[in-house]
């Protein structure tokens, strides 16, 4: 990824700087009940000229799970026109309406939702499915015990709402390869604040916080890095970003997700997804969902195989990909969340794209534990539009030593058992961790619970 100027945040609340909303630093379950919140005003960034907007703007309340459009946020003063999409989409002048950034309170941003669909502007189904999402994410917020939840909400929420009706104006088109989207909206920094306040850092963890700090290493001398991961919820990869983002900045805000497609055609999901370095594929578990599309299906993931490979080639990449094919779910009889299986093909696919890229390429086993915080619905859904449901909770990433596929071909050559053998070995690797966060997190232990090769650490106390 080309270096970016220095991005500046979404928004900042007058008065404040542009640092982190702290958490109190007591975090017990809240019981307050939720009344109507005045305005504050509100100050957007526009980074293309540096020039600072001002809003007179409500805290309203928000949840997570879309990236919507490069768009600029811009005072109703300021007689601009909304700036139309470009990259995948359709470059047009929008008439874009300002409904939710003119909220004051809790109760104009839901009759807003009203007001656009009575306006024709917004289908009923996606209107319902915000409701749903804001209910959901103040919930969540509220369970953290900060005194400043209410702010957080209003704030997060309208703007949120303001990209999702964005991209329902004017739908966003994702290329095969999507690079996040930083300007003149930071749609990376817009789902960073969102994703922030869901996560209790007093119960997270990083394990082998050291490996990291290799990788960022490898970047820097021109190698490319893969991550062999589990996957938990649609967040993962703020959370990721978010665990990362002071200690492993490279890491942080560069990484390449390989991502399904329903996160990049879902309209409550599409402006989170817009903030990320995307590879856009069709996941095994939808691919024979509607059989007549199968072909196509399986033409588009060719395309994304062929993009990633050119972006290889410039060697510094690092690309997450869950070979799994989706999120995991929970055991039916015991309810227990546990890594779901790796698809050999999938992990030998990797393999041979760093192998072929010209670059040094190196693959390394991460861990991920964070369903609590956006848990999947229990079964794979055909349908877009699931039921997002949201709590605040800790988290836990770890990555482990790298693995050679070298180390198991025979002759040089990996038969079908080899590849198996590799896909078995990352994912062994995946679970060990896994199990260490599992009992830091779950099972209250703590930085007791590392083990001899999983160091657990908190780098942002």
């Amino acid at each position: 990824m080309s270096t970016l100027p220095l991005p500046l945040s979404f928004f900042r609340l007058s008065g404040t700087s542009t640092r982190d909303l702290p958490f109190a630093s007591s975090l017990k379950r809240s019981s307050v009940s939720f009344p109507l919140i005045p305005f504050r005003r509100l100050e957007l960034f526009r980074s293309t000229s540096g020039m600072t907007i001002s809003r007179s703007f409500s805290f309203v309340f928000c949840s997570l799970k879309a990236k919507a459009t490069a768009e600029l946020v811009q005072d109703t003063e300021s007689g601009i026109p909304a700036v139309g999409r470009s990259g995948g989409g359709r470059a047009t002048d929008v008439e874009h309406s300002r409904t939710f950034l003119e909220a004051r309170s809790e109760q104009e941003l839901l009759y807003g939702i009203r007001k656009e669909v009575e306006a024709k502007r917004l289908p009923p189904n996606i209107a319902a499915g915000m409701k749903q999402l804001y209910q959901n994410y103040r919930n969540a917020i509220f369970q953290s015990g900060d005194p400043s939840a209410a702010e957080t909400v209003m704030s997060n929420m309208a703007v949120a709402f303001d990209r999702i009706l964005l991209d329902v104006e004017d739908p966003f088109v994702f290329e095969p390869y999507h690079k996040a989207l930083r300007e003149p909206f930071d749609y990376h920094m817009f789902v960073q604040n969102y994703i922030r306040p869901l996560i209790d850092f007093r119960n997270s963890y990083i394990g082998n916080l050291s490996f990291f700090y290799e990788i960022e290493e490898k970047l820097k001398q021109g190698h490319n890095v893969v991550l062999i991961s589990n996957h938990q919820t649609e967040a993962d990869p703020a959370i990721i970003a978010l665990l990362l983002e002071k200690t492993n900045p490279r890491i942080s805000e560069n990484m390449i997700y390989v991502a399904g497609d329903r996160v990049i055609t879902d309209p409550l999901c599409k402006p989170f997804s817009m903030g990320r370095n995307l590879i856009c594929v069709y996941s095994k578990r939808h691919m024979y969902d509607v059989p007549e599309h199968v072909e196509m299906k399986r033409r588009a993931n060719t395309r994304s195989l062929k993009e990633m490979a050119l972006l290889l080639r410039d060697g510094s990449k690092i690309v997450w990909i869950a070979p799994s094919g989706g999120r995991d779910r929970p055991d039916p009889l015991t309810e227990e969340w546990y890594p779901d299986s790796f698809d050999s093909s999938s992990v030998d696919n990797m393999r041979r794209l760093i192998g072929r890229s010209g670059a040094a390429g190196h693959i390394y086993p991460l861990a991920l534990l964070c369903y609590d915080i956006m848990p999947p619905p229990p079964k794979v859904e055909k349908e877009i539009g699931e039921k997002r449901i949201m709590s605040f909770h800790g988290a836990g990433l770890s990555v482990a030593p790298k693995i050679c596929p070298s180390e198991i071909a025979v002759a040089g050559k990996m038969s079908e058992e080899a590849k198996d053998t590799y896909a078995q070995a990352l994912y062994k690797s995946v679970t060990e961790q896994y199990d260490v966060l599992k009992c830091a997190i779950h099972g209250k232990q703590g930085f007791a619970a590392s083990s001899i090769g999983i160091s657990l650490s908190q780098p942002w106390n």
